[in-house]
């Protein structure tokens, strides 16, 4: 065999030895692709929520038939309610006659204006010829394009006879020195913004579209000034918060301030929930680590717990101050979720153990237990299915079946990585399963920027945060946020600085929503 053969067999060789790893390599690219399609068309076409709740009715084996029966494992069926089954036969209405005897409105809120209706048979006949017994009300939801009013101060000028004196009362002195926008003005102009996610310019239409003349820079200078005079109330909410001894933390991105021509600059709200039920809303230029840092302290409050997601910004925290960091099962539930299209029947195991978590905890709402109580029922019902899916996990790690890159083994990895962290709540009843409560809390950002888009400067998303801070807070208590921004708008500038705690939405509602300062507006 010549020279020239033998490089031929040897080339021959060399790429029949580097097939089988190409064969793999885009094998693994394309498992990897399909996942993203799967992952795709799920956003579009298929169900969103990973929430799984066992209710037993399925047949399945439960959680607590692969322990001995000495130990207790899986969590008590949901309440059965049993629904009769009917038919309901239509009774049609007839508009003339129909009366609304519970009005579906707050008759002391909304205005009504009464229209008085003849009856046709009357026509004609002189008033002692009929008789009216009393009256049936149907009501109709009516709208008047854009509800503004302009309030006149009409201010004598009089002449004092004897000094010859000539004096006028002064104008009221609004919230803003020196402008003419009136607090419920300033008010709906920020709710309009902040709470229904209106931006400015659309208001701007708006308020000319009703006969209003202002430039669209003043409605933006009327909000800065409002929100400037919020800032020390969102300070002392702020100051609460990181008081409380479990706090939920999360990430969410925004776009404010330019970053060149055309560009905007990625910045984030790091949201932060109380045990109080307080939540703020502070803004950072980035991800970075220190943020975290930034907006909690250094000074740990004793034996306080951390609540977040898996990002390593709040591990590398809670390490430098000693917290305890307590993770998401929501997060852990979320990996799974995603990795059911790689691996159906692994994640849907997985997603059982985690369901029977969550039933454990909708047994715990529905007794409406105490903390004491809370804790020795997750320790007998929650604790032997996280014991069971760790081990579990083991399980799947030793068969080393699946690849690194496979989504499955990923989303393992990601929950046995926590194990520590997942388990927090299993010891301290004032720990939440997840931040959930958290994401729902948030919702106001991404719903704004479906809307606004983005803040043109740093600025702007600070008073964006400053004022989601308020009226999510104002909602998580029941309280009408238009009534409470009227109210400390007017009190925050002769309220003590030294008190000002007291004029956040959780405080606000014991001292003082039940004779809220109001508008001039209100009385007319």
């Amino acid at each position: 065999m010549n020279s020239a053969t033998g490089s031929l067999v040897l080339s021959l060789n060399e790429a029949a030895a580097y097939r089988p790893q190409q064969v793999v390599d885009l094998s693994r690219e394309l498992a990897a692709a399909k996942h993203q399609i799967a992952w795709f068309k799920r956003q579009i076409f298929g169900q969103k929520s990973e929430r799984r709740i066992i209710d037993g009715a399925d047949g399945q084996m439960s959680l607590g038939e692969a322990i001995t029966q000495d130990q207790v494992t899986s969590p008590p069926p949901p309440t059965e309610r049993p629904v009769a089954a009917h038919t309901r036969r239509a009774t049609p209405k007839t508009p003339d006659t129909g009366d609304d005897s519970l009005p579906f409105f707050d008759e002391a809120r909304v205005p009504v204006e009464v229209i008085e209706l003849a009856a046709p048979e009357a026509a004609g006949l002189a008033p002692e010829d009929f008789e009216i017994i009393g009256h049936k009300d149907s009501y109709r939801l009516a709208q008047r394009p854009g509800s503004y009013v302009v309030l006149n101060y009409r201010r004598p000028v009089i002449k004092i006879k004897e000094s010859q004196a000539i004096v006028c009362p002064a104008a009221p002195v609004g919230v803003i020195e020196g402008s003419r926008a009136d607090v419920s003005f300033v008010t709906g102009l920020l709710i309009d913004k902040f709470a229904y996610h209106l931006p400015f310019y659309r208001q701007h239409q708006r308020l000319t579209d009703g006969g209003i003349t202002v430039s669209r820079p003043w409605l933006t200078q009327i909000g800065q000034q409002g929100i400037a005079l919020l800032e020390p109330i969102y300070e002392a909410q702020f100051e609460s918060i990181r008081a409380s001894r479990v706090k939920a933390m999360d990430e969410t991105p925004i776009k404010a301030g330019r970053a060149g021509p055309g560009k905007l600059k990625a910045a984030y709200f790091w949201p932060v929930y109380g045990e109080l039920d307080e939540v703020c809303f502070p803004f950072f230029e980035s991800r970075r680590i220190e943020h975290v840092e930034e907006a909690l302290g250094l000074t740990p409050v004793e034996r306080g717990v951390l609540l977040t997601d898996g990002y390593t910004a709040y591990e590398h925290y809670t390490e430098k101050t000693g917290l305890t960091h307590a993770q998401c099962w929501a997060h852990t539930r979320r990996k799974l979720f995603e990795a059911q299209d790689a691996e159906p029947e692994a994640a849907a195991r997985g997603l059982d153990f985690i369901g029977g978590l969550y039933a454990v905890e909708e047994r715990i709402r529905e007794q409406k237990l105490s903390a004491a109580k809370k804790l020795d029922y997750r320790l007998m019902h929650a604790k032997p299915i996280v014991e069971q899916f760790f081990a579990w996990i083991n399980q799947q790690f030793e068969a080393q079946g699946l690849l690194p890159s496979n989504p499955m083994t990923k989303a393992l990895a990601y929950a046995r990585e926590r194990r520590f962290g997942l388990e927090v709540y299993l010891t301290d009843p004032d720990v939440p399963i997840d931040t959930n409560h958290l994401e729902r809390a948030l919702r106001a950002i991404p719903m704004g920027r479906k809307n606004w888009m983005f803040c043109w400067t740093e600025l702007g998303a600070k008073h964006v945060g400053i004022m989601q801070s308020l009226i999510v807070t104002c909602r998580l208590h029941q309280i009408d946020p238009y009534d409470y921004l009227v109210d400390v708008l007017q009190r925050v500038g002769q309220h003590p600085a030294s008190r000002v705690h007291e004029l956040t939405p959780r405080l606000w509602k014991q001292l003082f929503a039940d004779n809220p300062l109001r508008s001039p507006l209100h009385s007319l």
